[in-house]
């Protein structure tokens, strides 16, 4: 693999550089400080993703009809890297990555056209309705019940661990449409607005002190049916496909590799025994095998972006950058709760950062902890294992 850039990839790299710089402001910067814990962070995204729209940039792994870009690999390897070093986020993934690219291969002329340019100009907030508290990891076995009644389904159930629900518009949902056959083949996929009379949304306090989590109850929704996509019954397979898309953004690898730049810069500044920490041969050997690994997964999404190119799909290799990316992402958590020491173990409270003794370390104990589930959310890593065991080695 010939890893230099053409001219014209470097002319484009530096396009995408330049955007980058000129959109992240000090306006939008302060929209987006603490992530999903902010207040602002739905208003702060929505403006990030309309200038990421303005450009044509909101969406460029779409199809070119929809919306997206006619970029090569490497085009896309460019732009989520510079997106990475500037610091700017990806767009929230439960619209533009997950529903969409289920809505433009499966779904109806009229819901394309209805749904499709809200998502771009992020006019609508999406959230994914699929984990119950019965159905984590074996998700097939999901009881939420749709009925249908006429031109109606009616809704009764709940899911969990629903991210910015409390945000969201609207939630693409899994729903069981019939109990006779295989538990997999009773399963629907609903478009429900979440202002439909009968849907509460109760918040979940996690570890990190975060509110990102929800759980969402559905009593009596109802919901046209015009709104399904797709067969009544077929939801598995549009599921499946949504979760392909859904690994390869949670392998984050541009997000990695900021923050293994970071964790650098913050351990060349500390201090230990006299010397960088960065001079302590325990600290930089495991820097520099998570760098490593970091490397090779680069490479690896790359041959799979390469592969879905060609093939229009990716396939079960997506199992194995979820599974590995999550591992990175821990893997720098952890590093950066010990460049941080003991500072690490306090919990802020009303301490400043002065008292706390490091600026990041509250920080870091809020990403170590919200990490923790990385391992479980897009799949365990039990799963992908199994998924990788079966369709990547044939065992």
């Amino acid at each position: 693999m010939d890893t230099r850039f053409t001219e014209e990839e470097l002319a484009f790299q530096a396009e995408v550089r330049e955007f980058f710089a000129n959109i992240m402001d000090e306006d939008l910067l302060a929209l987006l400080d603490g992530a999903e814990a902010s207040p602002t962070f739905k208003e702060g995204m929505v403006e990030y993703q309309r200038r990421l729209n303005a450009r044509g940039w909101m969406a460029p792994g779409w199809p070119v009809e929809y919306g997206g870009q006619d970029w090569s690999v490497t085009q896309h390897f460019i732009f989520n890297s510079e997106r990475g070093k500037a610091g700017a986020p990806a767009p929230i993934p439960f619209g533009v990555t997950m529903v969409a690219p289920v809505i433009y291969t499966y779904g109806t002329d009229e819901q394309k056209a209805r749904f499709l340019p809200r998502i771009l100009n992020s006019d609508d907030t999406w959230c994914q309705g699929y984990s119950e508290p019965g159905a984590g990891s074996d998700l097939a076995s999901l009881q939420c019940k749709a009925e249908r009644e006429g031109d109606e389904y009616i809704v009764n159930g709940s899911k969990i661990w629903t991210s910015i629900a409390h945000a969201a518009d609207w939630i693409f949902c899994l729903v069981r449409t019939d109990n006779s056959g295989r538990k997999q083949e009773g399963i629907s996929f609903l478009l429900i607005d979440m202002s439909t009379p009968g849907v509460t949304v109760r918040p979940i306090e996690t570890i990190d002190g975060f509110h990102h989590l929800n759980e969402v109850f559905f009593e009596d929704v109802r919901v046209p049916v015009e709104n399904r996509i797709g067969e009544e019954g077929k939801g598995w397979t549009y599921a499946k496909s949504l979760l392909v898309h859904e690994r390869l953004s949670i392998a984050e690898v541009a997000e990695s590799k900021r923050n293994l730049e970071q964790l650098r810069e913050l351990a060349r500044a500390e201090v230990n025994g006299g010397q960088s920490l960065l001079d302590d041969p325990v600290f930089a050997q495991r820097l520099a095998e998570v760098e490593i690994d970091l490397m090779a997964l680069e490479f690896t999404e790359m041959r799979v972006m390469a592969s879905a190119a060609e093939g229009g799909m990716p396939g079960p290799e997506s199992s194995l950058l979820k599974l590995q990316g999550t591992t990175i992402q821990q893997s720098i958590q952890e590093l950066r709760m010990d460049v941080a020491g003991y500072y690490s173990q306090a919990q802020r409270g009303e301490l400043s950062a002065d008292q706390l003794g490091h600026e990041f370390a509250d920080f870091a104990q809020k990403m170590y902890f919200r990490g923790r589930a990385a391992s479980i959310y897009g799949g365990s890593d039990e799963v992908q294992k199994n998924v990788t065991a079966k369709h990547v080695l044939g065992l």
